[in-house]
């Protein structure tokens, strides 16, 4: 059986919480909706940070949308090495002991002592898709791309199942270079 799925580049981004929104872009600052994404009730925000590890800064990385109860910074094994942060690969939300750095908005700024994740490629999944696909939440799978002359199979690929997703794959784009995908493309889930 043919097991396609959409695979999305996930860029460098921040997600923050509401205490940092209020210092970064002023008390009581509502996020601006720049374009919903593929994930039910996710959005590109209008509002750009500053985030600024040891070595160098990023300048107009977006925030995404809505606000969360901690504030998360996703960035590419690149990103992190040019920063100068040593940051892990984790699932989103899995932030504790993870690296910090600064964040600067129009308004403020916020030294977060965590927070700093490169996000572990991943599918997003409703228990429909998983049980058509006869796979488990949290198991590591493999998904092949197939683009011309970059041909590739991610390993350790965990499957995330939950009501509120929408069948897609997230890659970062270091991986996203590595098999030339243009922003999406489809993939095939082998396991």
């Amino acid at each position: 059986m043919s097991k396609p799925v959409l695979v999305e580049v996930s860029a460098r981004h921040v997600h923050v919480s509401r205490e940092h929104l209020d210092i970064l872009f002023g008390k009581g600052y509502e996020l601006t909706v720049k374009k919903d994404l593929s994930q039910p009730g996710q959005y590109a925000c209008e509002e750009r940070v500053t985030v600024v590890g040891p070595k160098k800064e990023i300048k107009n990385v977006s925030i995404l949308g809505p606000v969360r109860s901690s504030t998360q910074v996703e960035l590419s094994m690149t990103d992190a090495r040019t920063i100068g942060v040593n940051a892990p690969i984790r699932e989103s939300g899995d932030i504790a002991g993870s690296a910090g750095c600064k964040i600067i908005g129009p308004k403020g700024e916020v030294e977060i002592t965590e927070g700093v994740i490169i996000a572990k490629r991943h599918v997003h999944m409703t228990p429909e898709d998983a049980d058509k696909y006869n796979i488990k939440d949290k198991q590591i799978i493999r998904v092949a791309i197939n683009n011309e002359g970059r041909k590739l199979i991610f390993d350790d690929v965990v499957a995330r199942v939950s009501p509120n997703f929408s069948l897609a794959m997230h890659i970062d784009t270091d991986e996203a270079n590595a098999a030339a995908v243009p922003g999406c493309c489809t993939g095939e889930i082998l396991d």
